[in-house]
Formats: C-alpha cells, structure tokens, sequence
C-alpha cells in the first residue's frame, strides 16, 4: 500500500533516505567492479583455451558480486520500506509519494540536494518538476502523523 508524506514528512526522513542511497551507490559500483573483473577474467580464460583457469580466485569474484547484489538489493528495499520510490540510483533520484488536490503526485529529491524544493505528476518524471509554491503547499497532504 502507497504511503503519503508531506513535505515535512518527507523532509525528516532525508537524512536516512541520503545515508541509503550513499551505501545503494556504493553497493552498485562494488558490484560493477566485480562483474568487471569476473568478465575480464572470463575472456582471458576463453582467450587461452580455458586452460589457465584459477578456480578459487574465479569463486570469489563470483562470490563477490553475488553479495554486493544482494546488499544492494536488501538497501533498496529499506528504501522502498520508509515508503519511498527510487527512481535512478546513478544519480541519486527518490520520489516521495504525496496527493495534491486529492491526487497522487511525487515529491522529488535528488543527491546533492539540501531540501526537497520541487513536485511533479506520476507521469511527468524527473523532467516535470516543478517549484513547490505556496499553492502546492496548500493543497498537499500526506498521511496523519503517529
């Protein structure tokens, strides 16, 4: 079930959502290094017969990329668990689900970013964004706090 923040909501959880996304980087690139190294490893094998083959070094690539993925995927989901959607992860992308004027709308914030300072339509994207403004913040709601 989709949850609704406000700006406010949304805002609170930034510092958790931004120490995730940093570790979701930092779990992608060790997994691309990985399949980097496994691949390159690969095509020297296949360029020689396969008769150079170190098969432990071999396994712990493997191994290796294997948990990098799967930390990857278990950061992703605790992003997705506060109720956020990742929307890119090689920039940092997140949308904040909110309903404006009773529909459904993202708050979008991106790494780097100090606050969340813009809005867009679940159809419109990342090229949509729009400024919040005082007609935004009006009509906005998320769900009642605990």
């Amino acid at each position: 079930m989709t949850r609704y923040f406000t700006l406010q909501q949304a805002e609170r959880l930034l510092p958790d959502v931004e120490r995730a996304i940093h570790e979701a980087i930092r779990l992608k690139a060790e997994y691309e290094q990985a399949e980097t190294e496994l691949r390159s490893e690969m095509q020297r094998v296949t360029m020689l017969g396969g008769v150079d083959l170190n098969r432990g070094a071999f396994a712990e690539l493997r191994a290796r990329r294997a948990a990098s993925a799967e930390r990857l995927k278990e950061t992703i989901e605790e992003i997705h668990e506060i109720g956020c959607l990742v929307k890119d992860l090689d920039i940092g992308l997140i949308d904040f689900p909110t309903l404006f004027r009773g529909e459904e709308v993202y708050l979008c914030w991106k790494l780097g970013e100090t606050g969340i300072a813009y809005w867009h339509g679940v159809e419109e994207g990342f090229r949509g964004r729009k400024a919040i403004d005082s007609e935004f913040l009006k009509n906005h709601q998320g769900e009642p706090s605990n």
